[in-house]
């Protein structure tokens, strides 16, 4: 299987710059795998596709101002660091752009008073593990000079950084947001939990694969990155008791849906957990657990389109982006969504 093969033909000015004013209101294509149909929906919709015992997962990381600017010290030039993933206390896998300017010992100023920071390895892959120094508290100087790492396809200034951010996000440590949770209001989650939805949480930290292309032609050659993830022995009770009443478990995101696929074993049962994953669906994978996903519309040749590939078929995926195209809607972080059934 070859990378190429989920290439589609996407005009630039589709690529959403901007989110919507209201959450809600968001184009939904939703597609039956089962008879290959789709038809257009909004997202407030999704309501009268979930059923009562159904179970919706959302995934509750919250994103961090990961993009920091500063100097060299000695410098003038400026260098932007995006942290990754803690490793130890103060310490962070980084990408550092110009990467070349950041060897080991070189010294990062981001503000005289609050934050420093020391280069201490480069990693294969070129990430920097950098150790940072500063007097407070850490995600209080973040919040205060850092920013939100938009994708680089997203131009524009965001306006609002809380539209990064899912309305239920809770823990912090995300380099992305989980995209496909950016449609829900407070007002949905709540009709949904009136209609008798049951509504569970995991956790998983968006890391280095979101920026990664893949690279290799042959798709099974491709290594995705690590990241870790959360899942609760009460959210695990919820998930399994679901099933065992032939109930739908609702997958938000691909992110959710690779936490369940990772933690549930091959008798279909999930397990609480807590590691990381460096699980990689694609065409051909037999899902163990998620019965309906919904997510946003995604890069050509990218691991998600890859893994709604899988859920659906290569084939009637291509065609969905394809009509989406023709249709108008808005693709990536910012975009519409698919429910696909």
């Amino acid at each position: 299987m070859k990378t190429s093969d989920f290439n589609y033909n996407l005009p630039h000015e589709l690529i959403a710059q901007t989110p919507l004013k209201e959450r809600q209101k968001s184009k939904m294509l939703v597609l039956d795998r089962k008879t290959g149909k789709y038809e257009d929906k909004i997202f407030e919709n999704i309501i009268d596709y979930i059923n009562v015992g159904d179970t919706l997962v959302l995934n509750d990381t919250k994103v961090m101002p990961a993009r920091l600017f500063g100097h060299r010290k000695g410098k003038e030039e400026m260098i932007e660091v995006l942290l990754l993933k803690q490793t130890e206390e103060n310490k962070w896998q980084t990408l550092v752009k110009p990467g070349k300017k950041a060897k080991i010992g070189e010294e990062i100023i981001f503000d005289d008073k609050l934050l420093k920071a020391k280069v201490i390895d480069i990693l294969d892959d070129g990430q920097r593990v950098i150790e940072f120094y500063y007097d407070g508290i850490f995600n209080e100087i973040l919040d205060k000079l850092g920013m939100m790492p938009l994708p680089p396809y997203i131009t524009e200034k965001l306006e609002d950084k809380d539209r990064y951010q899912t309305v239920y996000c809770k823990h912090l440590g995300s380099a992305a947001a989980p995209t496909a949770g950016l449609h829900f209001t407070k007002e949905i989650l709540k009709t949904l939990e009136e209609k008798g939805v049951n509504i569970v949480y995991v956790t998983l930290h968006v890391g280095i694969g979101t920026f990664r292309p893949v690279k290799v032609e042959d798709v099974s050659e491709h290594k995705m990155h690590s990241e870790y993830f959360v899942i609760t022995k009460e959210a695990c009770d919820v998930i399994n008791e679901t099933k065992k009443r032939g109930n739908k478990v609702f997958c938000v995101g691909t992110t959710s849906c690779r936490v369940l696929e990772t933690a549930t074993d091959e008798n279909g049962i999930i397990h609480e957990m807590a590691k990381e994953t460096d699980i990689f669906i694609y065409p051909g994978y037999k899902f163990k657990m998620v019965d309906a996903l919904l997510t946003n519309f995604h890069l050509p040749e990218s691991t998600l389109i890859m893994l709604v590939s899988a859920f659906a078929s290569k084939e009637k995926i291509l065609e969905c982006y394809n009509y989406a195209v023709s249709k108008k809607y808005r693709f990536f972080s910012f975009g519409d969504c698919m429910l696909i059934l």
